[in-house]
C-alpha cells in the first residue's frame, strides 16, 4: 500500500515538472495563464508578494540594523522602559491597514472567479476512478477521456514521450471567447480538476456539484491532472483542454453529434441481429487489452491479494448474470469500475464473451449485445 502511494505520487511529481517544463521559462512562479482570471490571479499574487518582501526587507532590515548599531562591543546601554503606547498603536493599525489595502484586490478576484452567471455554454465534468467524463448540456455530446500513455512507458519498457502521463484519448474541446461553465463532480471518491492556465481547480465531489468558469482568449492545448489523492491511480488522470476558434468548434461538434447519431444507430442495428463467436473473441481481446489487462493481467491469472483471476473463476465460467453485472456495474469498495457508461453495448458484450471462453474457460456461451441491453435495462 505504502509502495503504491509513493508511486503514484512520484507520477504525479512526474507529471507536474512535465507540465512546468512546458510553461513559462520561470518554473518557479506562479504561471500567468491564458485567461482574464489566470491573469488577474498572477496580478495579485505579484502585489501580494511584493507586499511581503517590502515588509520583510522593513522588519528585518529594521531588526538587524538594531543588532548592529547597538550591540554591546559598542557599549550600547538598554533601554529601561516596558511599553510605549503609540509603538502598540502603531504596530496595530498599520498591519489592519495593510490588511484591508490587500483585501480589496483579493476579493475582486475572488468575486470574478466565482461568477459563473450568464454562461454561453455549459459542460458536465465528472471525476471517475481514475478518468475524467464530459457532457455538452446543450446538446447529447459526451464521452469519457482517459490517458493515453502507454503503460510500456509507465513501466519503463519504453522511453518517456515528451507529454509523459498528460496525453489523453479525447480531450475536451471549448471555444475561445466564450463563457464556459464547469459543474464538476465525481462518482466515487473525491477528485479535483485542476487546470493551471484558466486558474481552475475545483474539487469533485460525489453527491455535490461545483462550479467553475473560463473563457480563453485564444486557440491552444492546455493541460492539468487531477489534484487530489484518490486512489492507486491517482497519477494516472490527467486533463487536456483544446480551445477552438468558434467557427472550428462549431464544425468539431457537428462531427461529434453525427458520430453519437451513428453509434446510436449501430447500437439498434445490433440489438435487432446476433454477433458471432468469431467477432465476439476479436473485439472483446481488443477491449480486454485496453481496460482489464493492467489488473486481471492479460492472462486472466490477475494479481494474487489484490486483482481476483478471471481465468477459472466461477463467475467467468458458471455466473454470467452476475458476470454481466459487475462489467456494467462495477464493485462498491474495489477497484473494480463500472463500465455501463464507459463502453458501448457492442463492447461490453465483447468483453463478457471473451473473458467467458479465452484462457481454456471455453464455456462457449455467447454473450450478445441485446443481452447486455435487457440487463440495463431491467435494473
Amino acid at each position: 500500500m505504502v509502495l503504491g502511494t509513493l508511486a503514484t505520487t512520484a507520477a504525479f511529481s512526474h507529471a507536474f515538472a512535465a507540465q512546468q517544463a512546458t510553461g513559462d521559462a520561470a518554473t518557479l512562479n506562479l504561471r500567468k495563464g491564458v485567461t482574464d482570471i489566470s491573469g488577474q490571479v498572477y496580478d495579485l499574487h505579484m502585489l501580494m508578494f511584493t507586499i511581503c518582501v517590502v515588509i520583510a526587507v522593513v522588519v528585518f532590515g529594521a531588526m538587524f540594523i538594531s543588532i548592529y548599531l547597538h550591540r554591546r562591543s559598542r557599549g550600547a546601554t538598554p533601554a529601561t522602559f516596558h511599553e510605549n503606547v503609540k509603538v502598540e498603536i502603531a504596530w496595530t493599525v498599520v498591519p489592519f491597514l495593510i490588511l484591508i489595502f490587500m483585501a480589496f484586490p483579493a476579493a475582486q478576484t475572488l468575486i470574478a472567479m466565482e461568477d459563473t452567471s450568464e454562461p454561453d455554454m455549459t459542460v458536465l465534468v465528472t471525476g471517475s476512478q481514475w478518468k475524467w467524463h464530459y457532457k455538452y448540456m446543450d446538446s447529447d455530446v459526451s464521452f469519457y477521456s482517459l490517458m493515453a500513455t502507454q503503460r510500456e512507458q509507465i513501466s519503463n519498457r519504453y522511453e518517456k514521450g515528451e507529454n509523459y502521463l498528460l496525453e489523453v484519448d479525447r480531450p475536451l474541446v471549448i471555444p475561445t471567447g466564450q463563457k464556459v461553465r464547469f459543474l464538476i463532480t465525481s462518482d466515487d471518491v473525491i477528485h479535483s480538476w485542476w487546470v493551471p492556465d484558466f486558474a481552475v481547480k475545483k474539487d469533485a465531489n460525489p453527491g455535490f456539484i461545483n462550479e467553475a468558469w473560463t473563457k480563453v482568449n485564444e486557440p491552444g492545448l492546455y493541460r492539468g491532472q487531477c489534484a487530489e489523492l484518490c486512489g492507486k491511480d491517482h497519477g494516472f488522470m490527467p486533463i487536456v483542454v483544446i480551445a477552438k476558434a468558434p467557427e472550428d468548434f462549431a464544425v468539431w461538434m457537428g462531427e461529434q453529434e453525427k458520430m453519437q447519431r451513428e453509434a446510436k444507430a449501430e447500437e439498434q442495428r445490433l440489438l435487432a441481429m446476433s454477433m458471432s463467436m468469431e467477432e465476439l473473441m476479436s473485439e472483446g481481446k481488443k477491449v480486454y487489452t485496453a481496460t482489464c489487462a493492467a489488473c486481471h493481467m492479460p492472462n486472466g491469472e490477475g494479481l494474487k491479494g489484490a486483482f481476483p483471476a478471471l481465468k477459472g473463476s466461477k463467475l467467468a465460467t458458471e455466473d454470467m448474470q452476475g458476470h454481466i453485472d459487475i462489467v456494467v456495474n462495477g464493485k462498491t469498495g474495489t477497484a473494480m469500475q463500472a463500465f455501463g457508461k464507459m463502453l458501448s453495448l457492442r463492447e461490453l458484450a465483447a468483453v463478457i464473451t471473451y473473458e467467458r471462453n479465452a484462457w481454456g474457460n471455453n464455456t462457449e456461451e455467447l454473450v450478445q449485445p441485446k443481452d447486455v441491453n435487457a440487463f440495463i435495462q431491467g435494473q
